[in-house]
């Protein structure tokens, strides 16, 4: 109920600031007019919605997987975690708005570059969160560990792992909300379809109310995300 009266109140607040013309309607249209935007263009949005959402769950899959991967690499070796840790903490200082043209002219005009946008942003939170839950794992346990000849292996998995899972389900919440922006930036910088694609050619031909209606549902989608996560999480017990 706390989501839906925020939603009312943005509309309501916006509704406001149309009715008291603070800007022109070929600036920001109204609530109603986004709406008649979004049914008449439903299936061109539908079109255009289903290849961001493709991109960006192909990015969430391969980012959740290295972002693993290289988090436990790092838990089990000293070397790896003394090379890599400096390499996650640079990757952080470069805005990934200046990466979408040279993944465009690596990759191409395709899907690839969007997907690699959101692989970038989906794998950080999830390697850093889950490293730092692994790393976390309280002393007295892993001396216990130690004095049963416990192999790295089972260390890692009955003692390392679940003092890291809550860690892991905040960079999860983190990493499926930044995904659509990996997907739409890159779709801005070179695409042919996509919402950010969308965007750009309604915006060019002076539909700012298709504009509109595209970050209405890169918006709903980053939303159905983030909810589906926490869901999912919460079940989980994270």
């Amino acid at each position: 109920m706390r989501r839906l009266y925020t939603i009312l109140l943005a509309l309501g607040l916006w509704q406001a600031a149309v009715w008291a013309q603070l800007l022109p309607a070929f600036v920001l249209p109204g609530p109603w007019a986004v709406a008649k935007a979004l049914w008449s263009n439903r299936a061109l949005l539908a079109e255009h919605g289903l290849v961001t959402l493709g991109e960006v769950g192909a990015g969430i899959g391969i980012g959740l997987t290295l972002g693993l991967a290289v988090a436990v690499l790092m838990t089990l070796s000293e070397v790896v975690r003394g090379a890599l840790r400096p390499v996650l903490t640079a990757s952080q200082a470069l805005p990934v708005f200046v990466l979408a043209p040279v993944l465009t002219i690596w990759f191409g005009y395709g899907p690839e570059p969007k997907i690699a946008m959101t692989v970038l942003l989906v794998f950080f939170p999830v390697a850093s969160g889950f490293l730092d839950g692994l790393l976390a794992t309280p002393p007295a346990v892993l001396d216990l560990a130690r004095m049963t000849r416990a192999s790295r292996w089972r260390e890692l998995l009955w003692l390392r792992l679940p003092h890291a899972l809550p860690h892991l389900g905040a960079g999860l919440r983190i990493a499926v909300t930044y995904a659509p922006t990996g997907a739409v930036i890159g779709e801005w910088v070179g695409a042919s379809k996509g919402l950010g694609y969308l965007m750009l050619m309604a915006n060019a031909r002076s539909r700012i109310d298709l504009m509109f209606a595209a970050l209405v549902l890169i918006v709903a989608m980053t939303l159905a995300l983030n909810a589906g996560m926490d869901r999912i999480l919460r079940r989980a017990g994270l």
